[in-house]
This record gives C-alpha cells, sequence and structure tokens, in this order.
C-alpha cells in the first residue's frame, strides 16, 4: 500500500480499524433507532407520563453509578474483543424482546425500563471495552484521525437512525421498528468476531521495543492488587490529575444539563409542538447532520486552532446553540430546532474526539480502562439525575420551560473549560507533567 493510498483513506484502509467502524455505525444506526424509538413507544403506545418518558431516558445510565467504577478494573483485566462481542449478543436479545412482548399483548413501561438498565449495564463494559481497544488497533499518530471516522459513522447511523425511527414507528409499529435495533447488535459482533487477533498490535501509547522492558513503578502499581484496589488506583489517578479532574467534571454538568434535552425533546415535539412520528424522527436526524459535520471538522479545527482553543470555541458554541431549541413551534420556527440541534451535535462530536484522543495518549496503557470507568462513573452517572430533574420540570414547568432551564444550564457548563490552565494552552498535552 502506497503512502499516498493510505493518507487518502486513512485508517479505513486497515482492515481491523474498518472491522470495527462497520460494526459501530451499524450498531449506532440501530441504537439511534433505539434512542427515538423507545421514547416513541412510550409516548404513543404505552402512553406514559412526562416523568416516565425522563426516567427511561436516565434507566440506560444508572448502571454507570452503580458498576461503572469497577467496570474498568475488570475491563483492565480481561481481553476486550470478546468482552465487546459478549455485550453486543446480550442487547440484541434484550431489545428483540420489546418486539416480541408487543406481539404477544404483553409489553408494560416495566419491561421497558428493564431492558434499559440491563442493555445500559452491557453498554458499560462495551464502551469502555472500546476505548481500550481503539488504541491496539491504530498508532498513537492515527488516534485523532480514529476517532473522527469513529464519530462521522456514528454521525452518519444517527442521521439515518432517527430518521428512520420515525417513519419505521408510522409503518409498522414503534415496538417493530426496535427489531433494528437488536439486528445491529448482531452485526456489530459478527464484525469484531472478523478481526484478526494476530494483527492487534500493544496499545497504541506504550512505547515500542526491541527488548521486554521492565514495567515503571506506576504501570505496576497499577497492576497490582485486586479489583477493589485496581478501581481506586484509577480514582485516584484522575483525582490527582488537573487535566482529567477538570475535563471529568465539566463532562458531568454538561451532560446533566444536555440529557435533560433528550428526556424532553420527544414529548416537548409531539405534545407541545404538535408534530408526528415521522417529522420527530427527521428533526432528530438533524443532530445527526450536525455530528457528521463536526467529525469531518474534527482535525482540521484541532491542526488549525490547537486541541485545547479547539475545544474551547466548540463547547462555548453548543451552549449558545442550544437555547434555540426551546424557540421551536410549527411553521418557520422548526428551524429553531433544526440550527440548535445541527450546531450543538457539531460541537459536541468535536469535543468528544478531542477529548477521547487526549485521554487515550495521555494515560498510562495499564490505567487507561480505570481512567474511562472512572471519568465516566460521574459524566455518565449524571444522566439520571438529569433526566429526572427534566421529568419534574417537564411536569411542574411543561416541556417547553424544562428545555430552556437545562439548555441554560448547558450553557453555562462551558465555563469550567474557561480556566487559564486550558484557555491559555494551544494544544493539550500529551502526557502527564512530572
Amino acid at each position: 500500500m502506497t503512502l499516498t493510498a493510505r493518507r487518502r483513506g486513512g485508517v479505513l484502509r486497515q482492515r481491523n480499524f474498518f472491522l470495527l467502524w462497520t460494526g459501530e455505525t451499524i450498531s449506532g444506526a440501530g441504537s439511534s433507532m433505539a434512542a427515538v424509538g423507545v421514547p416513541l413507544l412510550a409516548v404513543t403506545v404505552l402512553h406514559a407520563s412526562t416523568f416516565a418518558v425522563a426516567v427511561l431516558t436516565g434507566a440506560a445510565y444508572l448502571p454507570w453509578l452503580v458498576i461503572g467504577l469497577p467496570a474498568g478494573a475488570w475491563v483492565d483485566r480481561l481481553p476486550t474483543r470478546p468482552l465487546m462481542i459478549a455485550c453486543d449478543v446480550i442487547s440484541a436479545l434484550l431489545f428483540a424482546s420489546l418486539p416480541a412482548a408487543a406481539w404477544l399483548g404483553a409489553l408494560t413501561t416495566g419491561q421497558v425500563v428493564v431492558v434499559a438498565l440491563l442493555a445500559g449495564a452491557a453498554n458499560v463494559f462495551f464502551s469502555t471495552a472500546y476505548q481500550v481497544c481503539l488504541p491496539s488497533l491504530v498508532t498513537a499518530a492515527e488516534l485523532v484521525d480514529g476517532n473522527a471516522k469513529l464519530q462521522g459513522g456514528a454521525s452518519v447511523a444517527a442521521i439515518a437512525g432517527r430518521g428512520a425511527a420515525g417513519l419505521a414507528a408510522e409503518a409498522v409499529g414503534a415496538a417493530t421498528a426496535l427489531l433494528a435495533n437488536a439486528a445491529s447488535f448482531g452485526v456489530s459482533a459478527a464484525c469484531l468476531l472478523a478481526i484478526r487477533p494476530a494483527a492487534i498490535r500493544p496499545t497504541a501509547s506504550a512505547p515500542a521495543a526491541s527488548a521486554p522492558a521492565a514495567p515503571s513503578p506506576a504501570v505496576s502499581a497499577a497492576r497490582a492488587g485486586g479489583v477493589f484496589a485496581q478501581t481506586w488506583h484509577g480514582i485516584g489517578f484522575v483525582a490527582r490529575d488537573p487535566y482529567l479532574r477538570l475535563f471529568t467534571v465539566y463532562a458531568a454538568v454538561s451532560n446533566f444539563a444536555y440529557t435533560g434535552n433528550l428526556a424532553l425533546v420527544v414529548v416537548f415535539l409531539i405534545r407541545v409542538v404538535g408534530l408526528g412520528s415521522a417529522a420527530v424522527g427527521l428533526l432528530m436526524a438533524a443532530g445527526g447532520v450536525g455530528g457528521l459535520l463536526g467529525a469531518l471538522a474534527a482535525p482540521r479545527l484541532a491542526r488549525a486552532f490547537g486541541t485545547a482553543r479547539a475545544l474551547v470555541l466548540t463547547t462555548v458554541a453548543s451552549g449558545l446553540a442550544g437555547l434555540l431549541i426551546p424557540l421551536t413551534a410549527r411553521g418557520p420556527r422548526v428551524a429553531f430546532f433544526v440550527v440548535g440541534s445541527m450546531l450543538v451535535a457539531a460541537a459536541i462530536v468535536v469535543g468528544n474526539v478531542i477529548l477521547g484522543s487526549f485521554r487515550q495518549r495521555y494515560c498510562p496503557p495499564a490505567l487507561l480502562g480505570r481512567v474511562t470507568a472512572s471519568m465516566r462513573f460521574l459524566a455518565y452517572g449524571m444522566i439520571p439525575l438529569g433526566a429526572l430533574l427534566a421529568g419534574a420540570l417537564g411536569t411542574a414547568l411543561g416541556a417547553r420551560g424544562g428545555l430552556w432551564i437545562v439548555q441554560a444550564i448547558f450553557a453555562g457548563s462551558a465555563a469550567f473549560l474557561l480556566t487559564p490552565r486550558i484557555r491559555s494552552a494551544r494544544n493539550l498535552p500529551d502526557r502527564p507533567s512530572g
């Protein structure tokens, strides 16, 4: 393969990465259908209340509060690919149970909540292992390109999945449409099975060596002790590091607020704006378009402005753009939702690419699973709380009033990144100092 061809295709020309990207893009399309389809199922079939719909949104992330921390230590001990395959198979069976129960006339809101909880638990392990797996498939210099390609695939999946969710719900019913999500997890498992283990390289952030080298004291400490001791070692590493600590707090606050938007937006568009299922699916796809643009722009923005500056600029922009969403109404004012959701998604994807690549380069390989899980424990653990708050606000103030409050909090979360350490730097560091 020539260098020119390699540059033209980037990491997608590498077989193992292409399989990972394909499986996750198709799985992402199914998950995007479920992200719209499950609330549609709750609103149009089960006639759930605003608060119940918000509980469904939060249920998928509640496992991060329960098993998020030890999951990182388990992932660091287990082979990542078999673990990811097992999670895919479990998720496929769980989501297939929903249309099966609907056909039997036995579907309840309780079952939907239980499926969301169990599938969320599988996702805790899958997404943590996924972050550890990527550096084993690409080099450190290819991490930004790899993360951008994966985020781009996820955005394309969101466009297709969210748009298809509303159309499928009207065509075959909201419950039957969820079969697509179950099938997508099967495709992801098949792609992971096809990856050649022999081609997997050592973790990208690990230095190359011609002979085995003795592990550093930090790595030795990271590997010592049982699951509990290793879990606390990962927590301590995040708590002591000024960058990881700051990004964890920022992610927690922004996720807390933006999940409120996700918890209310389907109820808002159907019951307040007065749109149908197909229109809701198409409008939700606008975020996927923005995410795709963000994934395409992320490497260019990182090179042009530096990773630190690009992160600050896009974070501030996403907060301001989110304030357009509560202005949505029938007619021309639907454009507020389209523009707002596109800009928010684009900025979020740029931030995800930059922060994900930073963490994969910055952290010691032996700690990456625990660092990822420790950061996500707080960042994702706030999501159920944000969903519950949104449900309470939507019940008390109406869906539009609740959206105004959560979007204002989301805009304010950018202040956490306006510290001198981040604001004055061009690029985020590649490794801890000292």
